[in-house]
């Protein structure tokens, strides 16, 4: 299969070093100085109640305080969030409607099956929002309790084990796939519209794994057992639970990362507005408090919507590789 590739310099020469105000022409001034005189829409491309519009819902009241306007989530689920994706790249690009959403409907299914845009022609970079600090759970029904348990057992009983995810090519597919080319195993992958969907499964019994935030609660409840964190650090909730790395597979983790983006052709000087008020807001103890109430990391260093766009370049690629590797086709 030929992957698509990322036309990095058209991201970054769109953006160009024009992400402050000095030198722009006097009605681009003026639309940053009136933006947002009306609601903004915020399109997260997952169903209620998963982990995108768990993050996304306090940023959208953080920003709607900081404005003084409505920032509105609109739910558009399916696809493996491309549907979501495809509704703001048709999107009037005048900084009113925004799209929050993880990594892989911008740069995993892109790669895997032909969607109707080019997140590198069609999408401005806005601000990275928050890395999941996801882990990967096991109903408790089954007496799992270490990952070197589930890998013996799904090896001794290959397909019997039913993994939930947030869609096919999303991240969290991505982890099932990483963990199966690391350890071995055989896993049946079930795909749902959204984190909620598959969270209601799992509790059911219809399912067995997942690796996503809104399992913690259930950790706590006892309903779950978590066997590995894909993240580089443990958790400090749940200490007790290893990273990948020290379960000795290390380079395994699959970022989870969740971005603003804007149609491209949004004007530069709103773009640096919001990103401005994101760094601000996201430097405050009360929102790194919220986030991390729900397992989300907010990212440090530049924070630029150059940054942006350099990260999405480097997830890309080892996206790609892992596509490769591991041999995945969504047929």
């Amino acid at each position: 299969m030929r992957l698509p590739q990322l036309r990095r310099r058209t991201l970054l020469t769109g953006l160009g070093a024009g992400m402050t105000t000095a030198g722009l022409p006097r009605v681009a001034l003026s639309q940053a100085s009136t933006w947002p005189n009306r609601p903004v829409k915020i399109i997260v491309p997952y169903a209620a109640g998963g982990g995108t519009d768990m993050l996304a819902r306090p940023w959208a009241e953080k920003l709607q305080a900081a404005f003084g306007q409505p920032f509105v989530i609109d739910n558009r689920g399916g696809a493996s969030g491309t549907i979501g994706a495809e509704a703001a790249v048709k999107s009037a690009p005048d900084g009113y409607t925004l799209l929050f959403t993880p990594n892989s409907a911008l740069n995993v299914v892109p790669q895997l099956r032909k969607v109707n845009y080019d997140p590198a022609k069609d999408l401005t970079p806005v601000a990275r929002m928050g890395d999941i600090v996801g882990a990967y759970a096991i109903v408790a029904s089954l007496g799992l309790t270490t990952m070197a348990a589930m890998v013996d057992y799904a090896k001794k009983n290959p397909g019997k084990l039913a993994y939930a995810s947030s869609g096919l090519g999303t991240t969290t597919h991505m982890r099932l796939e990483m963990l199966k080319l690391r350890t071995g195993v055989d896993i049946l992958h079930v795909p749902y519209r959204g984190g909620g969907d598959a969270l209601t499964d799992l509790l059911a019994g219809n399912a067995h794994m997942m690796n996503e935030i809104v399992i913690y609660p259930h950790v706590k409840a006892g309903k779950l057992k978590l066997l590995g964190m894909s993240h580089p650090t443990r958790n400090p909730e749940f200490p007790d639970c290893p990273t990948m790395t020290e379960l000795g597979y290390p380079n395994s983790d699959v970022p989870l990362w969740n971005s603003l983006w804007a149609p491209a052709g949004t004007p530069r000087e709103v773009v640096a507005v919001i990103n401005r008020k994101v760094a601000e807001i996201g430097a405050t103890e009360d929102m790194q408090r919220r986030v991390r109430e729900i397992n989300v990391a907010l990212p440090g260093g530049d924070t630029s919507p150059e940054a942006v766009a350099t990260f999405y370049a480097a997830d890309t690629k080892a996206n790609a590789d892992l596509i490769r590797d591991a041999k995945i086709t969504l047929g």
